[in-house]
């Protein structure tokens, strides 16, 4: 037994040291990670670059000036503005009148619906004249176009779809992905241009959705948690805590650092180390760095934790392994002992049997 006990403790110990070393193992000082980085902090923030526009971004557009090149012809749900001299006073015409769908206009009750899609401005002023010259005598119609369906198509919020384009309706698609917003505004304005006469187009970012950073929480050896965040400008490494309700028991609070994409060299990695305590407790803004998109926050968990969890991981399937063989074990012990025990109470019992039968017949003879 003491032979075994040492046996067993040579292998658990080296095991315990093996797991408290893996888990403790970490960017801590071995990855070379800048300490004084001049990277954007707390009190020392700057302004993100200019914009750029992905794909599941909402963009809210707005046009000031669309008007349709000439010659112009009425279509269905455009606006025509209309002003009649000559009717009665409770039947005047005056004001903002839509084309239904249907391509006529209704020029109120006691009026009548003129006909007009498919005409252009001028023809629809002569049909709307001679409908009313049939009701009033002395009438004169100035007809003009108030706003047409083209401003209904781009006016209004409008997703950038996954192949980077935008819809407008009945003028097609335009490509913005990857542009700022002023190079997305020219795009567009050219792109109506075709259609419209010189086109004034005002665009914003009504939702942003393409730029985020992660928080990544270790669970000790059970996986990791990630969380994906939006952008605001103005993000650190103390509001992106905040955010996930801070770092839990699992987590030590001396393991922690933020990993940046070097888009110069993806091979070499950009970390900078987080000193926790000094940034809640003393209120450093040294290491409280200002996050940019795409940054990764890395918590690390409690090494002791996870080297609990790591040792628990190795031992469970040995000692289920252990527990089946040693029950198999036991059971076929039982087993073999019960099958013995019945066979010996059958003997027994036999003898008593035909020990008096014997008896009985050397009584006979």
């Amino acid at each position: 037994m003491n032979h075994l006990r040492r046996h067993w403790g040579q292998i658990i110990l080296p095991c315990i040291l093996w797991g408290i070393c893996a888990a403790g193992s970490g960017c801590g000082g071995k990855c070379g990670c800048p300490q004084g980085a001049p990277i954007p902090r707390e009190l020392r923030m700057t302004t993100l670059p200019p914009y750029v526009i992905e794909p599941s971004d909402i963009l809210i557009l707005n046009t000031m000036n669309v008007v349709p090149k000439p010659p112009y012809h009425v279509q269905p749900l455009d606006s025509l503005v209309i002003q009649a001299t000559g009717t009665v006073k409770e039947r005047e015409i005056w004001g903002l009148y839509p084309v239904e769908p249907g391509g006529t206009v209704n020029l109120g009750y006691g009026n009548g619906n003129v006909q007009v899609a498919g005409m252009t401005i001028e023809e629809a002023q002569n049909a709307v004249q001679k409908h009313l010259e049939k009701i009033y005598k002395n009438v004169t119609v100035q007809v003009s176009l108030g706003q047409s369906r083209a401003m209904q198509q781009i006016t209004g919020l409008h997703l950038v779809r996954q192949d980077g384009t935008v819809s407008l309706g009945t003028y097609g698609g335009v490509y913005i992905a990857g542009m700022t917003i002023d190079q997305a505004r020219k795009a567009l304005e050219d792109h109506l241009s075709e259609f419209l006469l010189k086109p004034e187009v005002s665009i914003d970012v009504y939702v942003y959705n393409s730029k985020w950073y992660y928080i990544i929480i270790d669970r000790a050896g059970n996986g990791q948690t990630i969380v994906r965040l939006p952008i605001t400008g103005k993000d650190t490494v103390l509001d992106a805590l905040s955010n996930v309700g801070g770092t839990g028991f699992l987590s030590s609070n001396k393991q922690m650092w933020l990993s940046r994409p070097n888009g110069q060299d993806p091979n070499k990695f950009q970390m900078f180390p987080i000193n926790y305590p000094a940034l809640v407790q003393g209120g450093s803004p040294a290491t409280n760095y200002q996050l940019m998109p795409g940054d990764r926050l890395f918590v690390k968990s409690n090494p002791f934790i996870t080297a609990n969890t790591r040792l628990n991981q190795f031992w469970a399937p040995i000692m289920t392994t252990f527990n089946n063989v040693f029950g198999l074990t036991l059971l076929g012990t039982s087993t073999v002992g019960a099958i013995e025990g019945v066979n010996l109470e059958f003997r027994n019992g036999a003898s008593s049997v035909v020990a008096p039968g014997v008896g009985t017949v050397g009584a006979l003879r």
